[in-house]
């Protein structure tokens, strides 16, 4: 086979080249139209993290704000079970990705949605899932949101990282432990990430936080109690709040029914409410600041 001249070897890298700046003007592109960025991570797997992301994205789209939600956890998507959304595949237009309609003004992108069934496994190195990442930011037609909720999967590995290297600026952390030592432990390497990464820390969420029970009201406090406030005293980091666990935040995950969409009350929704105040109070300071915005999924 005749090797290529230097001449072909020259255009082909230039070719190469203008491709790469032409995709990192796309991704740019899609990432000013998008006025807050908010990874929800954690150290430790079985908090409650997706559970947290998912009520959250929903808790803004009811404010009236234009919300997309990202499930970046590739080995472990949770999103499309938790919205009623399992085995919905994304329709595409001129080689780009429509998101998930959820619900109003909530747009959805996950690897879930582009599997065979839930049994599929993803056996992938860390390259193409900072591949996947990069394209769900670049080529899913979001269009101009208020706030992207980020959902991670547990630790500091390659998604949360690629997230970060890839988002930008206006991109915060909103960090989810439970009460005990060996929680506590983990997360604390995911603030540790944070600071080592420059990227500012929204605030600390303590779930399944004691258990009250519905019958009597008495707090049985399962886990300990106490960890995630003093956790983020240690690191100088907002504490957002305790939420106790509550069997219907698991029903409803379940049942594809997030649970901040109920009409009624309890213990843990109330204090979910409370702990995720001070995001939905800075997105809507923020949004009336920038003006108006377009709907998710609109104009690309």
């Amino acid at each position: 086979m005749k090797p290529k001249s230097k001449d072909a070897c020259a255009t082909a890298a230039k070719e190469v080249a203008g491709q790469h700046r032409e995709d990192e003007k796309k991704l740019e592109d899609r990432m000013s139209r998008i006025g807050q960025k908010i990874l929800v991570m954690s150290g430790k797997g079985g908090v409650g993290k997706s559970t947290v992301a998912v009520n959250l994205a929903l808790s803004l789209a009811r404010a009236g704000h234009r919300v997309g939600l990202l499930d970046v956890d590739i080995h472990g998507p949770s999103v499309p079970r938790l919205l009623g959304l399992e085995l919905e595949m994304p329709d595409a237009v001129e080689g780009l990705i429509l998101p998930k309609i959820a619900t109003d003004h909530l747009a959805v992108m996950s690897v879930g949605f582009l599997l065979d069934s839930p049994r599929t496994a993803v056996i992938w190195r860390g390259p193409r899932k900072y591949g996947l990442i990069r394209q769900f930011l670049r080529d899913v037609l979001w269009g101009n949101l208020d706030v992207l909720v980020i959902d991670a999967p547990p630790g500091t590995g390659d998604e949360p990282l690629a997230v970060v290297e890839l988002t930008g600026a206006r991109s915060r952390a909103l960090v989810v432990t439970t009460p005990q030592d060996i929680a506590i432990s983990d997360v604390r390497r995911s603030i540790g990430f944070c600071r080592e990464l420059e990227l500012p820390v929204a605030g600390l969420i303590e779930n399944m936080s004691g258990f009250v029970c519905p019958q009597c009201g008495q707090r049985i406090e399962l886990f300990g109690s106490g960890g995630g406030a003093a956790l983020a005293r240690e690191m100088d980091v907002p504490f957002l709040g305790s939420v106790p666990i509550d069997p219907r935040f698991v029903t409803d995950g379940d049942a594809g029914r997030p649970t901040v969409a109920r009409e009624s009350d309890s213990p843990a929704r109330t204090a979910f409410a409370e702990a995720i105040r001070p995001l939905l109070e800075s997105v809507a300071s923020a949004s009336r600041g920038a003006g108006g915005q377009r709907v998710a999924g609109g104009e690309a």
